[in-house]
């Protein structure tokens, strides 16, 4: 039988060890939740908007926390869907957000 020598098994050792610590998830080292939380809200919004037949300055208008881009995917994205399933948009029936001089 024949074994293997020394340098040869460290090698193979920590070659096996970065393997199996390349399949770990490490905690801290991926994105932020809550980013990818905002994001994902930002995007219902502006397909929310999309639906409710606003346009995407509006959206904006009311929504200024939320993040333009992903607004605008979110509106492009059930654009397309609504174009494509042929359906027809609600007009949102819920007042604007109140003019400062309502205020």
């Amino acid at each position: 039988m024949r074994s293997i020598s020394l340098p040869r098994f460290r090698v193979f050792f920590a070659l096996a060890l970065l393997s199996l610590l390349g399949a770990c998830d490490i905690p801290g080292l991926g994105p932020d939740p809550k980013i990818a939380q905002r994001e994902d809200e930002a995007k219902a919004i502006g397909g929310a908007c999309r639906y409710a037949l606003r346009g995407i300055e509006d959206c904006y208008a009311l929504n200024p926390k939320a993040s333009k881009a992903a607004v605008f995917a979110g509106w492009k994205d059930m654009d397309g869907y609504m174009r494509e399933n042929k359906i027809e948009g609600i007009p949102a029936s819920a007042a604007e957000a109140p003019s400062a001089e309502e205020k």
